[in-house]
């Protein structure tokens, strides 16, 4: 049924390849981190112990007798960070708002991956294994482990350079005057924990708006295609398209609306997916639903490619049969088994699909994890979310591709997140080898004819986000 192809045996081994090479720790910027996480939290414990008077201010039960005690309220169901936050906005005495804001600080972790760091390092100073390939068994993409590079906090300190000094050189006074909250320095701070080795820097690079590059090819939508062939500006050409007005008079709030539209609509989503995204709160509720419909009327060929998926679907399963579209992406029904048979030539697999009759008619059931729950049972999907998986499922094999590439051109990989790689580069070479880099990552694959790739990237004596 799968078939594991030539290229797929060559990924693996150089994924094993990338996994024992890892990727350098600068160790004492994280034993201080940890040290002075540990210094800090003392000195939090001690200043609400001496506001309260408790015996343990890190008691859930103590603090909310507290606090009930202080307000003379009813009982407080919870503690999380949405209650506190409520707490703190309607309340005006200074004890109460000061041990709210001191629970806050000691509830926050930002060295859990300190310390994960500092337990996986190994005798050469390298943390290793930190990928795991085909973790994400849908799409076949890489997952995290140990630290889980997936989800490290962004940095967005404009002076990182100097909180980074700062905590190497142990200074937990300058710290927190500079900064306030350790915490979120730490936090902030995590990502440049990784190094390059001795004569070597990181070279840094990652494909550009590859899901909407992506999604556009496969559905043939000539004009996001056109986009991304010239200019680039994809969500300032979502708004001009939406309001039918020419790029160069984009406002600011209006190229916001179409930032949040690319990324939201994509894959069927609508106010519901529009509001998620939009985490500002830019877009008013009472504009959602015609952006949607904007966004819908601007890009009907990625809107006619959700029901085309749908429908191949349910008819592969229905009648056990294969149904080609464009691209060389195929639904084929065999048995008890859905496969999608991706341009690259891999495939993707739904166990025990079956029809049902669903809300707007024949809908589409499977057995799998279900994303929410990570319990095994029936998962439901539709033409939006399998226009998902194969998007992610191809973005996942051009950068596969890219890494075959590199490694072919003789680059160390040590890492990549995301749609993103990380190399190990001579100083003295840098600027010239990233180019080379992000040049070969914009190359035409050969399965992807017209899928337009571009990548760019920047040099770091540490990891961060650019």
């Amino acid at each position: 049924f799968v078939k594991v192809t030539e290229k797929e045996k060559a990924l693996w081994v150089l994924d094993q390849q990338i996994n024992d090479r890892g990727v350098g720790v600068e160790m004492q910027l994280v034993e201080n981190a940890i040290k002075l996480d540990d210094i800090n939290r003392t000195r939090l414990v001690d200043e609400a112990s001496e506001l309260t008077g408790l015996d343990n201010p890190n008691s859930v039960a103590q603090i909310k007798q507290w606090l009930q005690d202080m307000m003379e309220c009813d009982e407080i169901k919870s503690l999380n960070k949405e209650a506190v936050n409520k707490l703190i906005k309607s309340n005006e005495d200074p004890d109460i708002h000061d041990l709210l804001k001191l629970r806050q600080e000691m509830g926050k972790t930002s060295v859990k991956k300190y310390a994960k760091i500092q337990g996986s390092v190994c005798e050469n100073g390298r943390v290793k294994g930190l990928l795991q390939y085909y973790g994400a068994n849908r799409t076949g993409r890489w997952a995290g482990r140990i630290v889980q590079m997936h989800n490290l906090p962004q940095n967005h300190l404009k002076d990182l350079d100097s909180a980074r000094n700062l905590l190497m050189d142990g200074d937990l006074d300058t710290l927190t005057l500079c900064y306030g909250s350790l915490p979120m320095v730490l936090s902030e701070l995590i990502r440049t924990a990784f190094i390059a080795k001795k004569n070597h820097t990181f070279a840094v690079a990652d494909f550009s708006a590859i899901e909407a590059r992506v999604i556009a090819w496969l559905a043939g939508e000539k004009w996001v295609l056109d986009v991304f062939r010239t200019h680039g500006k994809i969500y300032e050409a979502s708004a001009a398209q939406m309001f039918h007005i020419p790029i160069e008079e984009v406002t600011k709030d209006q190229r916001s609306r179409g930032k949040v539209a690319t990324l939201a609509l994509g894959f069927q989503g609508g106010v519901s997916a529009l509001t998620r995204m939009d985490a500002a709160g830019a877009i008013p509720d009472n504009e959602k639903q015609g952006i949607v419909d904007l966004w819908r009327k601007t890009n009907p060929n990625i809107k006619n490619l959700w029901y085309s998926y749908g429908k191949a679907a349910i008819k592969a399963v229905k009648d056990n049969v294969g149904v080609s579209l464009a691209h060389g992406v195929k639904f084929i029904g065999a048995k008890s088994m859905l496969f999608i048979e991706l341009p690259s030539g891999r495939r993707l697999a739904y166990v025990r699909p079956r029809i049902i009759e669903g809300k707007y008619g024949e809908a589409l059931q499977y057995w799998g994890t279900n994303q929410e729950t990570k319990k095994w049972g029936l998962v439901d999907t539709y033409g939006g979310k399998l226009t998902e998986n194969i998007v992610q499922a191809v973005a996942r094999d051009c950068l596969a591709e890219t890494l075959l590439r590199l490694d072919a051109c003789g680059y160390e990989v040590c890492l990549h997140v995301h749609d993103e790689v990380i190399v190990e580069v001579p100083i003295d070479k840098a600027e010239e080898q990233l180019k080379n880099i992000c040049e070969i990552m914009g190359t035409e694959i050969l399965w992807a004819k017209g899928l337009p790739l571009n990548a760019a990237g920047y040099i770091t004596k540490y990891y961060k986000k650019d």
